[in-house]
């Protein structure tokens, strides 16, 4: 039985200031006080949209991934489909079809949900949902924004696992659910 003195409590928000607020990208500066009374006036959280990711298989075993540029680490990166739920956007599933078509020209009438996760809880306070895209299929080419130049990349279902392993798929995300993917596959 855990002591329930010791259990961890909420902070109260005594405070709280936009302190960026553009288009894509928003700061708050919270006054906090702990549960131990101390109080910080200084506690910054970046507001960020939650976001879809998909583990795309197409109906011939492969996964589709995507090779593009990423400015804030300066490097090019594989990273599986998805970004921004859009304010419009009333399901995530909605997100992540859109997603996926615009990224990479798949479809797939078969996204199932496989978890809902926090990327970041201490300073973010947007959530990823992870999906499954079975028998993804080619229908249209894509339809990027003006800052997107996106490479779509098929893999053999059987190589995924090396890739993340190797570190050749290394950003969190996408390790993540590619990993969940490949067992909930039963690969």
């Amino acid at each position: 039985m855990s002591d329930k003195s010791k259990a961890p409590q909420p902070w109260k928000v005594l405070k709280s200031d936009m302190v960026v607020d553009e288009k894509w990208y928003k700061l708050r500066r919270d006054e906090v006080e702990l549960p131990n009374g101390h109080v910080m006036d200084d506690y910054y959280v970046s507001v960020r949209p939650n976001v879809v990711l998909v583990f795309p298989l197409t109906e011939d075993g492969h996964v589709i991934f995507v090779r593009q540029y990423k400015h804030a680490a300066g490097d090019i990166f594989i990273e599986l489909p998805g970004g921004v739920i859009d304010e419009h956007e009333v399901e995530p599933q909605e997100a992540a079809r859109r997603e996926l078509l615009e990224e990479t020209g798949y479809t797939s009438e078969e996204l199932e949900p496989v978890l809902e996760v926090i990327d970041n809880p201490t300073k973010d306070t947007n959530k990823i949902y992870y999906y499954i895209a079975r028998n993804a299929h080619k229908v249209a080419e894509q339809d990027l924004d003006v800052s997107e130049h996106i490479e779509v990349l098929k893999v053999p279902l059987e190589e995924v696992e090396s890739m993340v392993l190797s570190g050749k798929v290394n950003v969190a995300g996408s390790v993540a659910l590619s990993l969940l993917a490949l067992r909930k596959l039963g690969v």
